[in-house]
């Protein structure tokens, strides 16, 4: 499995919208509100036989009023 972070941006009062969507879908190891430039932080566990372009765009960013993303990759836990 590969751990992955996802920074989320969403429409003004939308956030909280988002998170539910994505908590009902059961994708999602952990999913924090934050403050600054993004408004959600979504932790991610892939399959290493799942393509993680596919898992991103496919299961997270078609849902309505994500207005910009960003993701990291992580490689080793110390």
């Amino acid at each position: 499995m590969t751990c992955v972070f996802v920074q989320l941006q969403c429409k003004p009062g939308t956030a909280y919208d988002v998170a539910d969507q994505i908590y009902q879908r059961e994708i999602a190891s952990e999913i924090y509100s934050t403050s600054g430039e993004f408004d959600l932080l979504v932790k991610f566990y892939i399959p290493d036989e799942e393509d993680i372009g596919h898992f991103i765009n496919n299961k997270v960013l078609n849902i309505e009023n994500i207005s910009r993303s960003l993701t990291t990759m992580t490689f080793k836990a110390f």
